[in-house]
């Protein structure tokens, strides 16, 4: 027998101890995505330049609370500026991400663009404008005269009821939110409130960005096997290392 050999009871010990510190590694793991972060990627351009499409993001799920969160350490309110992860209202499966303009009790309004809260004008640097003001729906809401095209008809009759000497006001429990790229956004102008209850947190940082490359080949297997090819072997030049890393406000 060869004496160099560790017995066999050593080896079995070391193979137990590989497997709980492998199973230890995946239920933190586990835990980690399932209540505290959760990696999101922004899938349209609706919040330029705060956010650009191809950035990937970890939210933070408990910074606001809500179910597990409430027993371990207070929470945040949600203030206005923060900018949200969600579940769509209108098709739950899908998450966006938006800024919250206006919260529970607040009267808005938009004036050529121009957001009012409570009859005060609000100050938004972090908005992107494309286009004159020639949108009288989008850009002077609430107007309850006019229809707009992309409007939700559940949300067109909901928000005539709650437009009081041409302010919305929010009920409770709700929030208003719109992107960044104001002229771009289909957002709670179109389609209505988000429920306190479809909020999943807010964006911590972007853990990483890449610019387009090649999407024109996705549409058939052998495309999107040459794009995920492509991406891996040129993975520092799709990379968009100046946002790499950055905190998102």
């Amino acid at each position: 027998m060869d004496s160099s050999q560790p017995p066999a009871g050593t080896l079995t010990s070391e193979l137990v101890a590989s497997l709980q510190s492998l199973l230890g590694t995946v239920i933190v793991a586990i835990f980690v995505i399932t209540f505290i972060v959760q990696a999101f990627q922004i899938p349209s351009e609706s919040m330029e330049n705060t956010l650009l499409v191809g950035d990937y993001l970890l939210v933070n799920k408990l910074c606001y609370g809500g179910g597990f969160a409430d027993h371990l350490m207070p929470y945040q309110k949600i203030e206005h500026g923060d900018i949200i992860v969600f579940h769509y209202p209108v098709d739950p499966t899908q998450h966006f991400v938006k800024r919250v303009i206006g919260l529970p009790g607040d009267r808005l309004r938009l004036v050529e663009k121009k957001v009012w809260i409570n009859g005060k004008p609000v100050d938004e640097p972090y908005v992107r404008f494309l286009e004159p003001p020639n949108n009288m729906f989008r850009d002077n809401f609430p107007r309850t005269d006019i229809p707009a095209f992309g409007l939700e008809g559940k949300w067109w009759l909901e928000m005539r009821k709650l437009v009081e000497d041409g302010e919305l006001i929010v009920p409770e429990g709700h929030y208003f939110v719109m992107g960044d790229n104001r002229d771009n956004s289909q957002d709670s102008r179109y389609w209505g409130f988000v429920p306190r209850e479809n909020i999943i947190g807010r964006p911590l940082v972007i853990y990483w960005s890449v610019r387009d490359w090649d999407h024109h080949r996705m549409g058939t297997l052998q495309g999107r096997l040459y794009h995920i090819a492509y991406g891996i072997t040129h993975l520092f030049q799709i990379t968009r290392w100046n946002r790499t890393l950055r905190l998102v406000h």
